[in-house]
């Protein structure tokens, strides 16, 4: 980042403070912690052609730089959390434990019950508390749960600890799509949780290579207990870099100077969803409670998550059904990852080169090659094992489309309380379709589970449907707007940008929000 002199500073920050304090209409419309800093911003850079372009470059730059391998590597970890079990079934863990019937299928689901329950509580704390330490700290409980599934005897006590597990790993997508609607642009916000989010293909590679690793492990211990054991130390380890790591604040982000920090802020002015408030608004967890997108948002994190239920726990399964032996299917887990990153890469990378407002049209042409491949997997010949498995792992393109879906929760909801509730309510959903998932895979018809890949096929039809109805019903919103709009000039009225920018208003209260899909 090129320095601005100090020097220079110092002579304008006594000038920029006395602005603010002549400016009460502007002071008084910034709801938001540390509002002198952003009252300084706005008078710093009133609008966006005072903010120098290449600086903005090299800002976002160093944010890239020091965010995202933070929040990618925490979610290469999560992952590979979620999917110890699915690794567990192959190396033994049923017969240890004397699992029958639908236990497994349980054990799979049973860790979604404690998410569900926590999911919104646990969003409206991040909102009081640091959110960078309240990720930490869950990150932490976390790792030290799975740890604690090494000394289990039974499906009692493993059913229990994944019940807490799940709790401690609710706040984690909520958590990493406030931080990344914190720092980055609406336009910016599609790629950066596409760069995040890709590290759970690189989670599913990494398992595989960490699986056959510790099939190799010859040691009092069974290997499905090493692998909670090492998998959990390595989630405590990153919890407590994180803590140190991860920013909390705009305001005091280590490493970047004032101005640098007036910068980060007067940028998220285009949001016009504000950034940070500590104080829970009642009022707009009523609004976000009776906006029917806060339930078309609930539907689509069921939808897309029906079939991530079942891969994630009995994609291993499959594979070996299709004649692999234990290590063979381990190893078979890397290209499925590789797939996934070059899928949720690609569809950033389109998205990116289409014209404004394509986001759902991407979401849409990213379902049609897992469409394509649940319908060859059903129909392809018994013994066309190769065959299968291509189709198999053509099913994880869904994936690109549900990453660059999260953004339409960052980029199209205002006012920090309603935020903090439909991103807890999209991954309500996404906790009902993971509980109900693995129980389509029936252990009467393995090695195919026809039932199973039926149901990633039906649920991604409707996820493809439901996102041309996303689309239709942000452009509706939009002309309200407009109307909305033109009724305030039609009275000799207006709101600038820079009042409603941080004044913490809801996306329906806002005038100046716009939609974007």
């Amino acid at each position: 980042m090129v320095e601005i002199e100090k020097a220079g500073a110092e002579l304008v920050e006594d000038r920029r403070l006395s602005d603010v304090e002549d400016n009460p209409k502007l002071a008084a419309n910034i709801n938001q912690a540390h509002s002198a800093m952003y009252a300084e911003a706005i008078e710093r850079y009133p609008n966006d052609d005072a903010i120098d372009g290449d600086l903005e470059r090299k800002l976002v730059r160093k944010l890239d730089f020091r965010i995202l391998p933070l929040l990618g590597i925490c979610y290469f970890f999560y992952y590979v959390d979620k999917t110890t079990l699915s690794y567990a079934s192959i190396f033994g863990i049923k017969d240890d434990l004397k699992l029958h019937g639908t236990q497994y299928s349980w054990l799979s689901s049973i860790f979604y019950f404690g998410w569900l329950f926590w999911a919104i509580p646990s969003n409206l704390i991040m909102q009081r508390s640091p959110p960078a330490y309240y990720l930490a700290v869950n990150i932490f409980m976390w790792g030290a749960l799975l740890m604690a599934q090494t000394a289990v005897q039974s499906f009692g006590a493993l059913a229990a600890l994944r019940v807490l597990s799940g709790a401690f790993e609710a706040i984690a997508d909520p958590a990493f799509m406030l931080i990344t609607s914190m720092y980055y642009t609406r336009s910016e916000q599609p790629a950066r949780i596409s760069a995040w989010y890709v590290f759970n293909g690189v989670g599913v590679a990494g398992g595989g290579l960490i699986g056959y690793g510790i099939g190799h492990i010859k040691g009092s211990l069974a290997s499905w207990r090493l692998e909670f054991l090492i998998v959990g130390a390595f989630c405590c380890a990153w919890g407590v870099v994180l803590f140190f790591l991860l920013p909390n604040s705009p305001t005091s982000f280590r490493g970047f100077n004032h101005e640098e920090k007036l910068l980060i802020i007067a940028r998220m002015r285009r949001n016009q969803t504000g950034i940070e408030q500590r104080r829970i608004d009642w009022g707009q967890i009523k609004e976000a409670y009776m906006d029917y997108k806060t339930w078309m948002f609930m539907l689509l994190g069921f939808v897309a998550n029906i079939p991530n239920g079942g891969i994630s726990n009995f994609s291993t399964l499959v594979i070996k059904g299709l004649g692999f032996d234990t290590l063979h299917t381990a190893l078979l887990g890397i290209p499925q990852g590789v797939l996934v990153v070059i899928w949720i890469s690609l569809g950033a990378v389109v998205n990116n080169y289409m014209p404004k407002n394509s986001r759902t049209l991407v979401c849409a042409l990213f379902m049609l090659p897992t469409i394509a491949g649940a319908l060859g997997f059903l129909l392809a010949p018994e013994k066309a094992y190769v065959a299968r498995l291509i189709c198999f792992y053509l099913t994880g393109s869904y994936q690109a489309s549900f990453v660059i879906s999260l953004s339409l929760i960052t980029s199209n909801v205002g006012g920090q309380s309603k935020k903090m509730i439909v991103s807890g309510m999209i991954w309500f959903g996404a906790c009902i379709g993971n509980i109900a998932g693995p129980f389509f895979y029936k252990s009467n018809q393995a090695p195919s589970y026809h039932l199973g890949i039926g149901s990633l096929l039906v649920a991604n039809c409707l996820e493809f449907g439901l996102f041309f109805v996303f689309r239709y019903v942000f452009i509706w919103e939009n002309k309200k707007k407009q109307r909305q709009r033109e009724e305030i000039k039609a009275r000799g009225e207006d709101v600038a940008l820079n009042i409603t920018a941080f004044a913490n208003m809801t996306d329906k209260a806002n005038p100046n929000f716009e939609y974007v899909y």
